[in-house]
């Protein structure tokens, strides 16, 4: 058995299309030990999204809405001296606990600096536009280290708090951590996170691709989250 030591946290909000198959993916970890706990913290679910974390043995935090807020809210409660933020939608392929304890190993031996690491970006869907989307993500966190929080991010207690953890951002929280966290400090993984499309089917992938690039170069115009929120959707 492994000594647990990673806190999963997930923020919530009308959940319950997938959030099934997010947490059903943690459960070979806990078993093994990795995994010390996975909290999910809910912003207003008028869905079963409650019935579903109930049910599957996480523990439930109700906050206000806003995925910032929701997601410091966790971390503040969480009890693990690592933490692994997850989408609500996003699911962790079989091998991800090897290579996060891999991970957890070095940096705890002063092998390596301490540095957060995020997982391949992958959607749950073999078309053209979704393998294109998948390699466009590729170069970006190879030439900018810039994962998106569908990636998921495994960062130590430590680092998180050095950083200044989440902001109560209502969108780009993830870019916000990760700019502070730095570019010398941020892994990735060989396993992938595999996140819904539900979102690029329904609004076509070409206007999702576009309108979240137009939200990032607002963002850093410096125009305010919320006003982001707005045009994201």
């Amino acid at each position: 058995m492994i000594a647990a030591m990673i806190s999963v946290v997930i923020p919530t909000h009308n959940a319950q299309a997938a959030l099934g198959r997010t947490l059903a993916a943690l459960v070979p970890a806990a078993i093994d030990g990795l995994v010390r706990e996975v909290v999910v913290v809910d912003g207003g679910s008028s869905d079963v999204t409650c019935k579903i974390v109930d049910e599957a043995g996480a523990r439930l935090i109700q906050s206000e809405p806003g995925r910032g807020l929701q997601l410091a809210e966790g971390a503040r409660q969480a009890k693990g001296r690592w933490l692994l933020f997850l989408h609500s939608d996003t699911v962790l392929q079989p091998g991800w606990e090897e290579e996060a304890f891999r991970h957890i190993q070095l940096v705890e031996s002063v092998e390596e600096p301490d540095r957060a690491a995020a997982f391949r970006f992958a959607l749950d869907d073999n078309g053209l536009m979704a393998a294109y989307l998948r390699w466009a993500v590729g170069v970006r966190c190879r030439v900018f280290k810039m994962p998106y929080g569908d990636q998921g991010l495994l960062i130590s207690r430590r680092l998180y708090d050095e950083v200044g953890g989440f902001k109560p951002l209502v969108l780009m929280e993830d870019v916000d951590l990760v700019r502070r966290i730095g570019r010398r400090r941020i892994a990735f993984f060989r396993s992938s996170a595999v996140t819904s499309a539900r979102r690029y089917r329904k609004g076509g992938y070409w206007r999702r691709m576009l309108r979240n690039l137009a939200c990032l170069g607002l963002y850093y115009l410096c125009v305010p989250p919320h006003v982001l929120a707005r045009l994201y959707g």
